[in-house]
């Protein structure tokens, strides 16, 4: 029965296109990402970025817009995250077993192990190409591991992120160029270009080098490369793009300029700075080399206009030809079961094909609330139950000491207020900002009738010490037992553990540094779960926040604010409203109020931040345009 249904879905010609009438140019759209997330037994992703291609993807094949994913196949994934006893973040490799994944090599035009050939390093690199299908979109991971190549070469994909810029960047080249190949070596001709983070920019170079190579000028080049190109930005500060020296990536690429018919100065230039012409800046590059540019979110476009106003000088940056699309997580991966069953017996059995009318999505405030709780309270104990049995084995394997497994979450109690917390542990996302008053946060989690207890879970980058210390920070309270064990941290965190915890926790807390998340996710899930958000108004909630799906942290007039003071409204917003909230019940032991906030956090999500929406509007807005484009629009100037 379910392979029947998942045989009609690929089959079915009654798509989200077809019934809008949209026609993209009869060829798909090319899809460039270092990471893609799409389940977590294939562990070739990150975080945030991975997850959001993933449902880029999956949303893609739900709406038939025809896409086809590029990447690159990383075989020992991110990494396994051990934690030690101090609390100090330690890395080992993911070992995933290929059998266990739909991912099957592909054989080259006439049976080789490789694809295609690229120039790197002053030696050819044979570059492999496996092939996985989500759904009915493509997914193509490049890999260099082949005897042919050198032993450096082969060791190309072992990680992601991994090692220092030699790496990454060799890493990026094969993305870009290799990408480009493995597409013209299947056959497949894309109508509009994606690059999805500056990562895979070197694919606007190679387009490049063909347009030449085909009897183009170098300016005629760009126009038609630009045309067909769009380019999403996901970071708001500029030290999280990546920027290379120009002799590494000479000694990478070689003199591509000569297949370019320019000098090296002016291929270099593509890519530097105003008052950098030292470095490389892939995000640079990218936004010369693609007309349509957004950011990830309303404010995260604006934050992306005035960060890159140089690359315009002759205009005001708010005129800065970059938009914003915000993001969007796709409903069935994300939406437990329970809730998908609740809303079919609601809103009738077809109603994940009306997810774009907003009139259904009003419909969820009239919800039972019994039913609704109910539902919630059996997500809850799931995810109770697997944090139990992971600290069991976690005692049986490498915690020997009662403490650490009271802090993996042993005394987890579902019938406490129960806050969770899962990000990458980067310092401006402030994991450790709600125990800036100790002996506050203290009798919050012990108060002895309306107790409350913080459940953590995510990674620091490998290379992120002060990350590591912020996680560190933040394990040490987990074995403090003056808590009580209501301060708790699941290790390993990856999309399995992702869906329990935005699914079974009561809130979900964001403490971003405002204007530094560009849009954050992890709250929509959890608003697709009906868990309401308390969070600081920046990235996708300075949108959503509506002040009845969720609790905000204000900033100042200056939009910004102090850690002291966003501790300050964190605390009491927790005391004075979300507690009280919480532990005030009707006569059936239902929180009628609070359940009245899950209700609103369920709608809002639903009505505006699936991956239905994003991808909607990614193809009126840049796909359409794109495909049909035959001027380059507005160029940066390089000088």
């Amino acid at each position: 029965m379910v392979m029947a249904a998942f045989h009609h879905h690929l089959t079915t010609g009654d798509t989200w296109l077809a019934r809008h009438g949209l026609e993209l140019d009869g060829r798909p759209i090319a899809y460039f990402c270092a990471e893609f997330g799409l389940h977590n037994s294939v562990p070739i992703y990150s975080g945030g970025l991975g997850v959001l291609a993933g449902d880029h993807l999956k949303s893609a094949s739900d709406m038939g817009v025809p896409i086809v994913g590029v990447g690159l196949f990383y075989t020992n994934g991110y990494f396994d995250q051990k934690v030690n006893l101090d609390g100090w973040q330690t890395d080992s490799d993911e070992v995933f077993d290929l059998a266990g994944t739909p991912i099957q090599p592909l054989a080259g035009p006439s049976g080789e192990e490789w694809i295609t050939v690229v120039e790197t390093s002053g030696r050819p690199v044979h570059v492999r190409a496996w092939k996985m299908m989500v759904g009915r979109v493509p997914v193509y991971l490049l890999d260099t591991n082949l005897e042919v190549n050198a032993a450096e070469d082969r060791a190309l994909m072992n990680k992601l992120y991994a090692g220092g810029p030699q790496l990454r960047i060799r890493q990026e080249w094969i993305l870009g160029v290799g990408g480009v190949r493995v597409l013209r070596a299947v056959g497949i001709d894309p109508a509009v270009w994606h690059a999805n983070e500056g990562h895979a920019a070197f694919m606007f170079v190679e387009r490049l080098r063909e347009h030449v190579e085909g009897g183009a000028s170098f300016e005629g080049a760009v126009n038609a490369v630009r045309a067909r190109s769009v380019f999403t930005t996901h970071t708001p500060v500029p030290a999280g793009h990546d920027f290379f020296a120009l002799d590494e990536l000479e000694r990478v690429s070689g003199p591509v300029w000569t297949s370019l018919g320019i000098d090296r100065s002016r291929f270099f230039a593509l890519g530097t700075m105003p008052g950098d012409a030292q470095n490389f800046h892939m995000t640079v590059c990218a936004l010369r080399l693609a007309a349509r540019v957004n950011g990830v979110s309303r404010p995260h476009g604006q934050v992306s206009r005035h960060l890159w106003r140089d690359l315009w000088p002759d205009r005001p940056w708010e005129a800065v030809p970059i938009g914003h699309v915000t993001n969007g997580v796709h409903l069935p991966t994300w939406m437990a079961g329970a809730i998908q069953g609740l809303l079919a017996e609601h809103l009738g059995p077809n109603w994940t094909e009306h997810i774009d009318d907003s009139a259904m999505w009003d419909r969820v405030l009239s919800l039972d609330h019994a039913k609704l709780w109910q539902a919630h309270l059996w997500l809850k104990r799931i995810l109770r139950d697997f944090i139990r049995e992971d600290a069991r084995h976690r005692f049986a394997g490498q915690l020997k000491e009662a403490a650490a497994v009271v802090g993996a979450g042993a005394l987890f109690d579902p019938d406490v207020l129960t806050i969770g917390f899962a990000r990458r542990f980067a310092t401006y996302k402030r994991a450790n900002l709600i125990f800036s008053d100790i002996d506050r946060l203290r009798r919050l989690c012990t108060n002895p009738d309306r107790p409350v207890q913080v459940i953590f879970a995510g990674k620091a980058h490998p290379a992120d010490t002060p990350g590591k210390e912020v996680l560190q920070s933040v394990y040490r309270y987990t074995r403090d037992p003056s808590f009580e064990g209501r301060i708790a941290f699941v290790e390993d965190y990856d999309m399995h553990i992702a869906h329990l915890l935005v699914q079974g926790v009561d809130a979900w807390l964001n403490l971003p540094r405002v204007p530094l998340e560009a849009s954050g996710t992890s709250g929509m899930k959890a608003a697709l779960n009906g868990v309401p958000q308390l969070s600081t108004l920046d990235g996708w909630w300075q949108e959503g926040y509506d002040g009845l799906g969720g609790w905000a942290i204000p900033t100042g007039a200056d939009g910004t604010s102090s850690d002291a003071q966003d501790a300050e409204s964190c605390y009491r917003l927790l005391e004075e409203q979300m507690v009280p909230l919480y532990y005030t019940r009707d006569g059936r032991d239902i929180p009628l109020g609070w359940v009245e906030r899950m209700r609103h956090a369920l709608r809002l999500g639903g009505r505006r931040f699936t991956a239905q929406r994003m991808l909607a509007d990614y193809v009126r807005e840049y796909y359409l345009p794109a495909s049909r484009a035959d001027l380059a629009g507005d160029v940066p100037p390089t000088d």
